[in-house]
């Protein structure tokens, strides 16, 4: 029998979560780097978890976080609308497979049509096929470019 796993939004109270969920995103996309070299203070995490337009959720499993996402609710000018972008979503490497993904998306699109949300978007990278099917499986295809244009 798998384990069960309970998803939670977090909020500013959940500093220890959202530690544990940056290391495991960092172990997932195999750049701990990013994630842990440079930690922000308390004071700034918990600033950004009140922040009503950020979005944590993490998965977890016996109190130990397995999976999670961030997402960005971003509020559009044409319209009075908003769309929400999953920035980061990963489940830990022996929970893959398991549903925590797509609950995460689910719990996440709970959220989007509380606040009347037009769409949730995510990009995923070429040769992720494990995410290419995930989100094939929810939502509609659109291949588009993405630049990075540096400050």
């Amino acid at each position: 029998m798998q384990p069960s796993f309970h998803i939670h939004r977090l909020t500013g109270n959940d500093l220890h979560r959202l530690r544990a969920l940056n290391s495991m995103f960092g172990v997932a996309f195999a750049d701990s780097a990013s994630y842990e070299a440079e930690p922000p203070n308390d004071d700034y995490l918990q600033t950004l978890l009140e922040k009503d337009h950020i979005i944590a959720l993490a998965a977890s499993i016996d109190k130990t976080v397995v999976g999670g996402l961030v997402a960005y609710e971003l509020h559009k000018f044409e319209r009075a609308r908003s769309e929400i972008y999953i920035y980061d979503l990963a489940v830990a490497e022996p929970h893959r497979r398991k549903g925590i993904a797509t609950a995460l998306i689910n719990h996440l699109r709970e959220i989007a049509v509380q606040r009347r949300a037009w769409v949730i978007y995510v990009q995923a990278d070429y040769g992720d096929d494990p995410a290419i099917a995930l989100y094939t499986k929810l939502g509609v295809r659109e291949d588009v470019m993405h630049f990075d244009i540096n400050p």
